[in-house]
């Protein structure tokens, strides 16, 4: 089921090139995340739990990404990162390396659905990253970020995911007022 969901909503070939075998839980505390559901963002503005099949003596790393920036039908911007954590000992994301803080879905309003993605990989041991570290109220280099550079640069290997999708709504101006957009503002 997990495959066929993200071959369905064209994350498969968008995003990644095979889907995951397995699903990730992902829980906010309002909403649950199920393989494309709509979420408002309203409803994502805090850090879900995120939880997945997990060896406890490997370390993983978690991505979400919004790859409909401006929009799903013009991802001009390609992907946006929305969180990122890596050197999680097993399943244990809170003792994580964060290399960029969540944010929350922001849409612009009239751009459509987007899909928001949480993507669970297994690293090949402790990583030491390059990239520095971005607060959730920095944008930093969230903006250009390719989930397949990023994995092979670390030659991670696809564990599990999860996804949903999310349209502008009210509770977008401020998320968008946090990160220091103007209007027109900037997807995220």
């Amino acid at each position: 089921m997990t495959s066929q969901a993200f071959t369905e909503h064209q994350i498969v070939p968008d995003v990644i090139d095979q889907p995951p075998t397995q699903a990730a839980t992902v829980t906010y505390p309002k909403a649950k995340v199920n393989l494309g559901n709509e979420i408002g963002p309203v409803n994502v503005r805090q850090q879900p739990q995120v939880t997945y099949p997990a060896d406890k003596n490997a370390y993983y790393t978690l991505i979400m990404t919004d790859p409909d920036a401006p929009s799903r039908t013009s991802p001009d911007r390609k992907e946006a990162r929305h969180w990122l954590v890596g050197n999680i000992p097993g399943s244990d994301v809170s003792k994580g390396q964060v290399i960029s803080a969540y944010i929350g879905s922001g849409p612009s309003q009239g751009s459509g659905l987007h899909r928001y993605i949480f993507l669970i990989y297994q690293q090949p041991g402790k990583i030491t990253f390059d990239e520095k570290h971005e607060s959730e109220t920095e944008m930093g280099e969230r903006m250009s970020f390719v989930v397949r550079k990023f994995t092979e640069k670390y030659k991670l290997v696809l564990k599990a995911g999860n996804f949903y999708q999310a349209q502008y709504d009210d509770s977008v101006p401020e998320l968008h007022k946090q990160l220091g957009f103007t209007a027109p503002a900037a997807d995220v």
